[in-house]
């Protein structure tokens, strides 16, 4: 029985040799060696990455393999992001997924940052913010909320190194859902959820343009009149703001954007919103505030590009 074991383990070794010598006499590239060095590898090869970029074309992403990776190079040297892909588009919006849903991510030189949910159990999800300092070498996870249901609108964005804010909406029955406002004031570690507004329209966006001084806009679906809501301290109290729309533009300008500062002043725009056909839709009415976001006047129409309109 040996003998046996044996002489089928020399055929088989002696096999071997002569094959491995016949490879070697095909010249390289013939069709004997290609398929022999196809075989060994099959893997197939990662797909070249083509970073997704922002308007100012600073800092890149990509979501090709089913991973994150940000670069800082124009896509010479990559950073994976340690997210998995599916939770950035969880909720009740997802988005296209060909690119990361607007306003829930930060993509800067100094800071990186992406606000998702994650599901904790069948009825609850903790929604949370991944970000790096550090161009991606390191990366930190901190909890906004550790109790949410799913998330529609989703918004994240920092004024200075320390202050920013994170905005959400969840819990969306028909035309009404729940709208929360956090805050933080030490770079994104620890979060703090601002009084509520109140209001249960669906919102539309929101923001703060300094620490005290916020603003949340509502009304999505088919709305007749901007419906603004402001604080100047902080998130403690929200109250509507008055704005004061011209006879001749209702039901024409009415979805408030967020204000900005210009000059001793600040400056709201209103848009036609989804159905505007004023004008071919590429109009909006500018709005000027002279007691920090409480009452607004109506300045003039300036118009908008085609992409924005569209």
């Amino acid at each position: 029985m040996k003998k046996i074991i044996l002489i089928i383990a020399s055929v088989i070794m002696f096999g071997s040799i002569i094959s491995i010598i016949i490879y070697l006499q095909y010249p390289k590239g013939s069709s004997l060696q290609t398929n022999f060095e196809e075989q060994q590898d099959k893997s197939p090869e990662a797909e070249k990455l083509q970073p997704i970029y922002d308007d100012d074309h600073t800092v890149g992403y990509s979501l090709q393999n089913k991973e994150l990776n940000i670069t800082f190079d124009k896509g010479k040297t990559w950073q994976y992001v340690p997210i998995e892909i599916d939770k950035l588009f969880a909720g009740e919006y997802n988005g296209n997924k060909q690119e990361l849903i607007k306003n829930s991510y930060i993509l800067s030189e100094n800071r990186v940052a992406f606000l998702y949910m994650e599901k904790t159990n069948e009825y609850e999800n903790k929604v949370v913010l991944t970000y790096s300092h550090d161009q991606g070498k390191t990366w930190k996870d901190a909890i906004v909320t550790d109790r949410y249901p799913m998330i529609r609108f989703r918004k994240v964005a920092f004024l200075t190194e320390e202050f920013g804010y994170v905005i959400i909406s969840g819990d969306r029955v028909v035309a009404q859902e729940a709208s929360n406002v956090y805050i933080t004031f030490d770079g994104g570690e620890n979060w703090k959820e601002t009084n509520q507004s109140g209001v249960t329209r669906l919102i539309s966006d929101g923001g703060f343009i300094d620490e005290q001084t916020g603003f949340l806009s509502y009304g999505t679906i088919n709305p007749d009149e901007p419906e603004l809501y402001v604080t100047q301290d902080g998130g403690n109290i929200w109250t509507q703001a008055f704005i004061n729309v011209p006879e001749n533009y209702h039901e024409i300008f009415v979805t408030a954007e967020i204000p900005f500062k210009e000059e001793a002043h600040l400056v709201l725009l209103v848009n036609q919103g989804p159905n505007g056909d004023y004008k071919g839709g590429k109009v909006k009415g500018k709005f000027i505030s002279k007691d920090n976001g409480k009452t607004w006047e109506f300045s003039k129409e300036i118009e908008v590009d085609d992409q924005e309109a569209g």
